[in-house]
């Protein structure tokens, strides 16, 4: 489906609960090649049960019964399937989507995935997990080590340059404002793609 070659790779920096607002949680992506001191970032809203899902195997707590992603790795492992990688491949509405990308040694399949049920996974098989090059610029924000966050005055989101609404993404990530920054995310999006559309 994609060009391996121009994938880039992601890497995921952890979970975390919102205080703000009751049952939402974020998971937290970063590219994998990144500097000390800057990277891109990509937030994705998941679900109670993903999230708790993901948290179990990065925090390597072993569950009391398997949980529905560790089902899945053991099938994979029974006959003899392995997750070669995760490849986010899709921004649209506000929701990503991902691919499995699964083989027996003989055949090798695609299987549509949600993003969070293909991170559980890899998580778990020691995949690699990618995103196009396309649904980074959508997504992603410019994380620094050394930047702040300066308040804007009021003004129309939409008015905004894509520059300004990474960086007020990031700010709402940061205060775990997760329902501000996917609408902002959402913008972004619908912005890039208008470019796109010109001339």
């Amino acid at each position: 489906m994609e060009n391996k070659e121009e994938l880039i790779e992601l890497k995921v920096l952890g979970i975390t609960r919102s205080e703000v607002q009751p049952g939402a949680y974020a998971l937290l992506l970063e590219n994998a090649d990144h500097g000390p001191d800057e990277a891109r970032r990509i937030p994705i809203v998941v679900g109670a049960a993903e999230a708790q899902s993901i948290a179990v195997n990065l925090e390597q707590v072993t569950p009391s019964r398997p949980l529905t992603h560790d089902l899945f790795v053991s099938m994979f492992h029974m006959y003899g399937i392995e997750l070669q990688r995760v490849v986010i491949y899709s921004f649209k509405d506000g929701v990503f989507a991902a691919m499995l990308y699964v083989s027996n040694g003989v055949i090798n399949v695609e299987i549509d995935s949600r993003t969070s049920d293909a991170i559980a996974i890899a998580l778990r098989t020691g995949s690699p997990i990618y995103i196009t090059p396309e649904v980074m610029k959508l997504t992603s924000y410019e994380w620094r080590r050394d930047g702040n966050y300066k308040p804007q005055k009021p003004v129309r989101l939409e008015d905004l340059p894509v520059e300004k609404l990474e960086r007020r993404m990031q700010h709402y990530v940061e205060k775990e404002e997760y329902e501000k920054a996917a609408r902002v995310q959402k913008i972004i999006a619908q912005k890039t793609n208008s470019d796109h559309g010109e001339g």
